[in-house]
């Protein structure tokens, strides 16, 4: 298997993902300040090297402000996030349909997300280290739809105006064949596993993890396979993960689990996610969406990490 960080020239270390959105907040309406991120970030790097941001918005540009301003030793994974530009009748929750006016008017806002990118790499070129032309757009349940040919058109503008490796962040599954012809152009390929959501219980979590990426890795065995979301919810209303297979004591087995296989194997893994946010999913309190940080929404730490932090 190709080693991620010598094939990626990256420096070995953990990885996890970060948004910074806490109670009240959102994208699209109230952002966390320069000091809320800034007290996350100092939180973060007592125990990550990387961490993965999935969009080019107002969040985005200040975690790396606070990163460049506050001298912060972390490096980033910058997603540009694209919108649906096609029809997905068949989302499960019924979201993936738009008007012909809709779809035109996102392929705009894609193409102005994927400048953004590009200039924000250009601006910040040592601390971001790797660039993502789009998260779970290509998928058969998404809601936001975009086409294999345009996702490629994508990561073919990024490489040519910006210098750090370039990939599109995905399920596992759509690697397995549709998208073959993405994976000639990407420098690497980026997955998501989550065993939980595949009703996978805790003891079964890291072996089948390890097929998901070996699945991958060896369909592409030149190219190297990071994975971009790995984790385990605590909490569940029962839509799509059973109740009794969610729990912080579980989160702390997986998380140990795929982090040191992941450091055993020399393969990158942004585990999902630091903190808990309120604003995913339905209104329900146990949404599941809303429960996958290692830390909870108010900042303190779940079970992984207090044990983690009393060491």
């Amino acid at each position: 298997m190709v080693n991620n960080f010598e094939a990626l020239s990256l420096i070995p270390g953990n990885a996890i993902c970060y948004s910074g959105f806490r109670e009240g907040q959102n994208p699209g309406g109230i952002y966390p300040t320069y000091d809320e991120i800034k007290e996350d970030l100092l939180l973060i790097e007592k125990h990550w090297k990387y961490i993965r941001l999935y969009d080019c918005d107002e969040h985005g540009e200040t975690v790396l402000k606070v990163i460049e301003q506050e001298q912060i030793a972390l490096k980033v994974m910058l997603g540009a996030y694209i919108v649906a530009e096609m029809n997905n009748f068949g989302c499960p929750w019924g979201g993936g349909v738009y008007t012909e006016k809709e779809l035109t008017e996102n392929c705009s806002k894609n193409l102005n997300q994927i400048k953004k990118l590009i200039a924000l790499a250009n601006q910040y070129p040592t601390i971001i280290s790797l660039l993502s032309a789009g998260n779970e757009a290509c998928v058969d349940w998404t809601d936001h739809y975009v086409s294999v040919s345009s996702v490629i058109e994508y990561v073919t503008l990024i490489k040519r105006e910006a210098v750090q490796p370039v990939t599109f962040c995905e399920n596992y599954v759509p690697w397995l064949n549709k998208l073959k012809p993405l994976a000639e152009v990407v420098d690497f390929i980026s997955i998501h596993t989550y065993p939980v959501w595949e009703y996978k219980n805790i003891h079964e979590a890291l072996d089948y993890t390890k097929e998901n990426y070996y699945a991958i890795a060896n369909t592409y065995p030149t190219i190297p396979v990071v994975i971009t979301e790995a984790g385990w919810a605590t909490n569940s209303n029962g839509r799509g993960i059973l109740p009794h297979n969610v729990s912080e004591e579980n989160q702390e087995i997986y998380y140990h689990d795929l982090v040191n296989w992941s450091e055993e194997a020399g393969i990158l893994t942004f585990v999902f996610e630091a903190f808990d946010e309120s604003w995913k999913g339905s209104h329900e309190p146990l949404e599941p969406e809303k429960h996958w940080g290692v830390f909870k929404i108010d900042r303190s730490p779940k079970l992984v990490m207090e044990k983690i932090s009393a060491i």
